[in-house]
């Protein structure tokens, strides 16, 4: 592909301006001079008023981003990233908005690493049916099959369609970030891509490496889930008249009896599903609207038939005493894990037709349609059979039975052992895609990024399918299953931070800001790295990080005292302290940092990691410069900013907090591997960090904006 194919208009925006190095020199330049260079707001350089400076490299980018905060020692921004305190290998290093904006944000003008130099475009197929089939095919499994009669019998009763309400309505306090986020970063990577370009490129890599836990491991507790149910229905309907069951049990459904590891029929099915991926999109695409199909009807017969037997004693009383509100609450809670998956929409973001329509509305709408099948299931079950009777763990097979309907039971058994795979086949199909994202930034090898032909992710699909193959087959899930939920959890709140980060800035930026001055000197003077900057200064920069890192730890420990401490008076006590300290963040964070969001005959332009606010008619606006605007009215915005993203953390980490201490552990060392991972791999092969974005390099991290060459 020829450089030309490659330019965006922010390079050849960028391509019309000088590098940073030549603002940052002349000032020093002429004869030693030590007098300031000053940058003036040049408002006839262009209809938006903005700096005579290349967009990304406007002033509220080099490293004053408060009007208050200039440098009073020397300072060569463009050596200091080089050789000061932020070395090459930041680990907090954040991509460009712009970049991460653009449809072909995840393409790089040279290969990557000495890259094979194949095609690196995703092909952009997936219509909004295809992402709704994708984001109900990834969410409807056990949480209609299982989960129902299990809340129904243990937690909530006939109010387990409450249960379902609520915990769907804390589904979308995430999925409405998930909506926002997908809409303006189109780009392949999900919480991946979102952390990267608010958080930083650590961040970003544990984000993925929790993505993983989602996709690859949850694919391979499904697959095992599926292999456990066909031993079940095979005992069930072959009983050891004739003596074959024995052999066929140990020999080809669970050799080495209820103590084995090995399970032929997950390896069977999670092999099944990498081939047909392999085979190719078109095919894994057909398949997945087709099972998805088969899934809806399966569920609307379940409910249809369900109504026909429907007994209104069976729901009196709906609420039962002894379960009462906090039986409710202990539903929502395990309902819950039942909506996850929708999320796997955003990660194939990069193969979407009309990204920034189509993304919010399948994930709204798959969220609909999911919360309106739960609700109606459990309603259904409830009504058929009292809830005392009801099997925990195959509720509508049994119920049916219980009824006397045994075709009924059968069509439901078969139909669930029918439908589960899709679950393995769309889980699994994200996973190249968070890889093929991590490639082209290089943090992965570049090998994960190769496309066929035919717009497969062969090598990496070939990569996470055998993983999921293995782990399938020969790991037990027993202690795995609450490390699998954390890791989700975590990714979905670092999407929810990720939409505070970007639409609640940092540093408010007085419109009118007229000018802005730099002092730069001698780059011999000893204390020339030096920037003067006060705690004040440190506060009004960094506040919001600051919050939101106490409010996450405050929701885990608040999650932990209202789930295991409620019943004692201290516990009580320390509830009512911490809850008036989560509303005190939550009150700062709403009046602490201006929103970034349009507002009506205004626009916020990025550039890079900086803000600066022009009242801008869209008539004049340049083309070119609409890479830079966060929201445009095109975009789907997360309504109740801050508070409905803060709604979603607190959900995320009170639910984190109910999960067993093992499987905490094993996250927090989990994490730490995908931190060790990134210091001796990806920092060194990073390409924002080590050759930079953009035809000229152009590198934007935790301070400002750096221009590096990659020799």
């Amino acid at each position: 592909m020829t450089e030309q194919q490659h330019s965006s208009p922010t390079d050849s925006l960028l391509n019309q301006h000088q590098p940073l190095e030549y603002y940052t020199s002349t000032a020093t330049s002429n004869n030693n001079t030590k007098s300031p260079k000053k940058i003036t707001r040049n408002h006839s350089a262009n209809s938006l008023g903005a700096l005579a400076l290349p967009p990304s490299l406007s002033y509220t980018n080099l490293h004053t981003l408060h009007p208050r905060f200039t440098t009073t020692k020397p300072v060569n921004i463009a050596k200091k990233r080089r050789d000061g305190s932020q070395s090459p290998g930041s680990p907090f290093l954040r991509k460009p908005i712009w970049l991460a904006k653009n449809s072909s944000s995840h393409l790089t003008e040279e290969p990557t690493d000495g890259g094979s130099g194949e095609n690196q475009h995703l092909h952009r197929h997936l219509t909004l049916f295809d992402l709704i089939s994708i984001g109900v095919g990834s969410t409807v499994g056990s949480g209609i099959f299982v989960l129902c009669g299990l809340i129904a019998r243990n937690y909530s009763g006939p109010a387990t369609c409450i249960s379902w309400l609520i915990s769907g309505a804390a589904a979308c306090c995430s999925g409405l970030c998930y909506a926002e986020l997908g809409s303006i970063f189109p780009t392949a990577g999900s919480s991946y891509a979102y952390a990267y370009v608010t958080m930083g490129e650590l961040p970003a890599v544990v984000a993925a490496a929790c993505l993983t836990l989602e996709y690859v491991f949850s694919a391979s507790a499904v697959a095992r889930s599926w292999g456990d149910k066909i031993v079940e229905y095979y005992l069930q309907e072959h009983p050891d008249n004739d003596g074959t069951q024995g052999y066929v049990m140990q020999v080809l459904l669970q050799p080495g009896g209820t103590n084995g590891h090995v399970n032929p029929m997950a390896f069977l099915i999670s092999a099944l599903s990498v081939l047909l991926l392999l085979n190719g999109v078109k095919e894994s695409k057909f398949v997945t609207n087709l099972f998805t199909g088969i899934k809806l009807v399966l569920i609307c017969f379940l409910c249809i038939a369900g109504l026909l037997l429907f007994n209104a004693s069976n729901i009196t009383p709906f609420i039962p005493v002894q379960f009462g509100l906090p039986g409710i609450l202990r539903g929502a809670t395990s309902s819950f894990f039942g909506y996850i998956g929708y999320d796997e929409i955003c990660c194939l973001a990069g193969e979407a037709t009309n990204p920034s329509y189509n993304l919010p509305r399948a994930i709204l709408y798959s969220l609909g349609i999911v919360t309106a099948l739960y609700v109606m299931a459990a309603f259904v079950l409830t009504g058929m059979v009292p809830y005392e009777e009801i099997s925990p763990t195959s509720g509508f097979p049994d119920a049916f039975r219980y009824r006397g309907w045994e075709v009924a039971a059968q069509i439901s058994a078969l139909g669930e052992i029918i439908t589960l795979p899709l679950v393995v086949l769309v889980t699994i199909m994200a996973q190249p895609r968070l890889q093929y994202a991590m490639s082209i930034d290089g943090l992965l090898p570049p090998i994960f990024s190769s496309v066929d032909k035919s717009g497969n992710l062969w090598y990496g699909t070939l990569f996470s399918g055998t993983l999921m193959v293995v782990i399938a087959t020969v790991v037990p899930f027993t202690y795995l299953d609450d490390l699998i939920s954390a890791g989700i959890l975590v990714a979905f709140s670092m999407t929810d931070a990720s939409v505070l980060l970007l639409r609640h800035q940092q540093v408010l930026i007085k419109e009118e800001v007229e000018e802005t001055e730099y002092h730069f000197e001698d780059d011999d003077d000893e204390d020339d790295e030096e920037v003067a900057m006060s705690m004040k200064d440190f506060i009004y920069m960094h506040g919001l990080e600051i919050m939101l890192v106490f409010f996450h730890i405050l929701s885990f420990i608040q999650g932990l005292i209202l789930g295991k401490s409620m019943n004692t008076t201290h516990g009580k006590a320390f509830s009512i302290m911490i809850g008036l300290i989560l509303l005190s963040l939550v009150y700062g964070i709403s009046r602490y940092c201006s929103s970034s969001s349009s507002s009506s005959g205004s626009k916020t332009i990025l550039h890079g990691e900086g803000v600066v606010n022009d009242t801008v008619n869209d008539s004049s606006r340049s083309n070119n410069l609409r890479d830079y605007d966060v929201i445009g009215k095109e975009q789907f915005q997360t309504p109740f900013v801050p508070y409905l993203p803060l709604a979603g953390i607190f959900a995320n980490f009170y639910l984190i907090a109910q999960l067993e201490i093992f499987g905490l552990c094993l996250l927090v060392l989990y994490i730490g591997c995908a931190v060790v991972y990134y210091f001796v791999y990806g920092a060194k092969h990073s390409v924002g960090n080590n050759h930079g974005w953009g035809s000229n390099g152009v590198v934007v991290g935790g301070g400002g904006c750096h221009h590096l060459h990659s020799g």
